[in-house]
């Protein structure tokens, strides 16, 4: 069992169930709990993803931008946190790259993105999470087994 084994064995207990697979160019609804003075609230974000960040299942994050009157806003949210109740895509954007950091600086006309016409059903489909099964290792045996022949019966 190598190093990346135990890690993806270890990381595996921690992955949250229900996660919809997401890419670049979805506009999701991230409900996240909120702790303040021993109270527990849920707080929606509405954007954009513009990036996704991570090697591992566990250490995705997604970078949703939105904007509030002139000003844009972005969060980071680790996928598998916790404190995310769940996450809802409500819409694909054709996007053909990894990272649209550029829209920031786009506005008006400019900073539209193209809507793919998806059902919101298979966007928000529970993406399987990888699972982890530990390398078989075969003992010898004492005694080999001898090979059988096949025979081949003609049909009269």
């Amino acid at each position: 069992m190598t190093n990346v084994d135990i890690v993806r064995k270890a990381q595996n207990e921690f992955l949250q169930q229900g996660r919809p697979d997401m890419k670049t160019g979805m506009e999701v609804e991230v409900y996240q709990i909120i702790k303040e003075n021993g109270k527990e609230r849920v707080q929606r974000f509405k954007g954009i993803i513009i990036k996704i960040a991570g090697k591992s299942e566990l250490e995705k994050t997604i970078t949703v931008r939105r904007k509030v009157g002139a000003f844009g806003v972005e969060k980071i949210f680790a996928v598998h946190s916790p404190t995310i109740e769940k996450i809802d895509v409500l819409r694909q954007f054709k996007v053909r790259r990894k990272s649209i950091k550029f829209i920031r600086e786009l506005t008006g006309k400019a900073a539209r993105l193209k809507e793919i016409k998806m059902d919101k059903e298979v966007l928000n489909s529970p993406r399987t999470l990888p699972t982890f099964e530990a390398p078989k290792v075969e003992t010898p045996k004492a005694q080999e087994e001898a090979p059988v022949e096949e025979t081949k019966t003609e049909e009269k």
